[in-house]
């Protein structure tokens, strides 16, 4: 019956959500939830799931030299310290991107932290990285590869490592911060991102400056490659709040320095057009939104990168994802990897899969703008 019907059962989530979490502080509701995922995979039951949620064949991409299962995966933020992986690996998404992760172990901003916009499919987060630090991180990831390796084989899901500045450090010693998560992580990772558009580690968003961002990127380039003694596909991932004519000179950056990957976009520090009234969201202050508000400048975003990369430098849109459908059309336009978390968390654990099954059952129409098969 689950076979025949695609795990339609699972819809009843948005009444368990309502139900059970949406009283709840959006942080504990998160770790709650993502401790019942890692349940279910250290009961064994994630693995009975694991024929219906794996992708179908027709959705393998390759992308920055990688074979990904399908080309719908789960941004960074959600599992920010590698501690459940492999168990959102069994949900069905192609690709997990672990992090952010800093040099040093930082607890992040005070709590609260994380407020969820019911109405607008929203969230707003000021989380401030907190993880155990890129040392501590280093052989979960190491042990969650191989843990993949054998569940999936060479059809595996793609383990991307997001790594960012830890808050102490000054922005004039943020490269060799970056370094040490660098040479602590890039052996465990398929693919290694440079996170500079986060807003809520103070100044970070000032290496997003050509002049900043073209150095540092280059000397963790060659880290990655120095520490494993093999080529570790690169991206950065930008803010959507980027100027258009900043968002052509990170194009143009990507190009000199022979860039894997652009990542786009991550949260915004915007606030128009939303449905939640003015007084709740001014309550909840400052910290990056993240959602369906954010679909439309993602999309411009994805646009003007598409028309100023070269195919070979790899576009993974992310921002307001919430149906196959707006998958579909985020490789329709140019894009060739889709990530999405926010809508995961209202969507809920069938989520991957159920996209994946309407690419799979839409993948005769879905024409790749770059030309890609």
């Amino acid at each position: 019956m689950l076979a025949r019907h695609g795990l339609q059962l699972p819809r009843v989530y948005p009444t368990f959500f309502r139900l059970a979490f949406a009283e709840m502080d959006a942080e504990k509701a998160h770790h709650t939830g993502f401790g019942m995922i890692r349940a279910a995979e250290s009961t064994g039951a994630s693995a009975a799931l694991r024929r219906f949620t794996r992708p179908d064949r027709r959705l393998a991409t390759r992308v920055m030299g990688l074979d990904f299962p399908s080309p719908f995966g789960l941004a960074a933020g959600f599992d920010k310290q590698g501690l459940g992986t492999s168990a959102l690996a069994d949900l069905g998404f192609g690709h997990i991107e672990v992090g952010t992760i800093t040099g040093q172990p930082q607890p992040g901003n005070p709590a609260p932290r994380l407020f969820r916009l019911v109405e607008d499919k929203a969230l707003i987060n000021r989380m401030g990285f907190n993880n155990d630090g890129s040392a501590a991180v280093a052989p979960r990831l190491k042990a969650t590869r191989a843990r993949l390796t054998r569940r999936f084989g060479a059809r595996r899901p793609i383990l991307g490592v997001n790594i960012g500045k830890t808050k102490a450090v000054p922005l004039e010693d943020a490269t060799r911060d970056y370094l040490t998560s660098t040479s602590a992580l890039a052996r465990h990772a398929d693919y290694l991102v440079v996170n500079v558009s986060s807003p809520n580690t103070p100044g970070l968003r000032q290496l997003q400056a050509i002049e900043s961002l073209a150095p540092l990127l280059a000397a963790v380039g060659r880290e990655a490659d120095r520490t494993t003694g093999r080529h570790v596909p690169l991206a950065v991932k930008i803010a959507p709040d980027l100027a258009d004519e900043d968002i052509d000179a990170v194009a143009a950056m990507a190009q000199d320095l022979k860039l894997d990957g652009v990542i786009a976009t991550n949260t915004t520090i915007e606030r128009g057009g939303l449905v939640t009234p003015g007084a709740e969201v001014e309550q909840m202050g400052a910290g990056g939104l993240s959602g369906a508000p954010l679909k439309e400048r993602s999309l411009q975003v994805l646009d003007r990168l598409r028309a100023g990369l070269p195919e070979q430098i790899g576009l993974i849109s992310v921002g307001g994802v919430t149906t196959g459908a707006d998958v579909a059309e985020r490789l329709e336009r140019g894009a060739d990897l889709v990530q999405g978390y926010t809508a995961f968390l209202y969507e809920g654990p069938f989520w991957a899969a159920r996209i994946n099954r309407e690419l799979a059952a839409a993948s005769s129409g879905i024409t790749r703008g770059t030309g890609r098969a």
